[in-house]
């Protein structure tokens, strides 16, 4: 596995390169293999100083599908269940914070993503370029990794 200092950056602006190359948690696979019906994994505890973390996934970190960051998610009517839910916009909130370890669930629709969340609820993110086989994940920022498992 490659990190982000030893992989082709030119196409990066500098201040992304910079950024990338300080965040220590930092995961890129390039061969994912990941297909509608595959559902991702994904366990790690947050980093106490952390500012957030993100998740990408599609061909490359310029040429995305998918892109989750709880810390800047503002949740609406993709979210489920579809009654009304009194503090809806803590559902993500109480569930990823500093210092916390989460485990959540990313399936790969025909058409879209499905990020199962703590406590039950789901939310829906387009598969930006309809693509259906993704090889490339990069995890990024404050989430230290304990298990990631595609099935």
């Amino acid at each position: 596995m490659q990190s982000i200092s030893e992989i082709n950056c030119w196409c990066l602006p500098d201040w992304l390169l910079c950024l990338l190359r300080k965040m220590p948690e930092n995961i890129e696979i390039l061969n994912l293999d990941m297909k509608p019906g595959n559902t991702l994994k994904v366990k790690g505890k947050i980093s106490a100083d952390t500012v957030g973390f993100s998740i990408n996934l599609g061909c490359s970190l310029r040429d995305l599908a998918f892109h989750f960051n709880p810390a800047s998610m503002s949740l609406s009517s993709s979210v489920t269940p579809s009654a009304p839910i009194p503090g809806r916009q803590n559902i993500v909130a109480t569930s990823f914070f500093r210092g916390c370890t989460v485990k959540f669930f990313i399936e790969m629709l025909s058409d879209k993503f499905c990020v199962r969340l703590p406590g039950g609820y789901e939310v829906y993110f387009p598969n930006w370029h309809s693509y259906h086989k993704i090889n490339y994940i990069s995890i990024i920022g404050g989430l230290k990794v304990i298990s990631l498992k595609l099935s």
